[in-house]
């Protein structure tokens, strides 16, 4: 929360820093698992797995903006702004909204090739790597869930590595679906 010392001095937010190195953990452990996933759904030819790493770049462009816009944010007030740069912590919902829809028809678009054309996709990988995309999410939730009562911001990241984790259940149902019923 910010609050001001006395009549004419600054205000400054004590949780800006802790959201920053939150955001920051959760950017760099889905980045690292981002790249993965790629790896995987190609070499799994897990349409699955693909989407969900999509998914997943909309969380890094979506942790990277609002990293930004905290930092940004935390600039203090000028001429121009009066009221600071704090409501710059909105624009990242909305960019992240455009990304979502970008994906989504993405996946729509190589779903219904593969119900055209169905390839086989090896199950136990697909799998393997959805279960650790879980274990990336809950451990990002777990760093954003502090400050997400705090910040729009914030929230809107925690949401979307919420929705990601949501993702990979999917992705764990749809490996079980194939690996017993081929």
């Amino acid at each position: 929360m910010s609050h001001a010392h006395e009549p004419g001095s600054h205000a400054h937010d004590h949780t800006a820093g802790s959201n920053a190195r939150s955001l920051g953990w959760a950017l760099g452990l889905t980045s690292i698992f981002l790249v993965a996933e790629v790896i995987a759904g190609v070499v799994f030819n897990s349409l699955a797995l693909l989407s969900d790493a999509a998914h997943m770049m909309t969380d890094v462009a979506a942790l990277a903006i609002a990293l930004m816009a905290i930092k940004i944010g935390g600039r203090p007030a000028d001429e121009r702004r009066t009221y600071g740069y704090k409501r710059l912590e909105v624009l990242p919902a909305a960019f992240n909204a455009i990304l979502l829809f970008a994906v989504a028809i993405y996946v729509l678009v190589e779903a219904i090739g593969r119900f055209r054309y169905p390839e086989p996709t090896e199950s136990t990988g697909m799998l393997v790597v959805a279960v650790l995309g879980l274990v990336v999410n809950l451990v990002s939730m777990r760093l954003l869930a502090s400050g997400r009562n705090e910040s729009f911001n914030v929230k809107g990241a925690y949401l979307e590595v919420w929705a990601d984790m949501l993702g990979s259940l999917g992705v764990i149902a749809g490996a079980l679906t194939i690996r017993f019923t081929g």
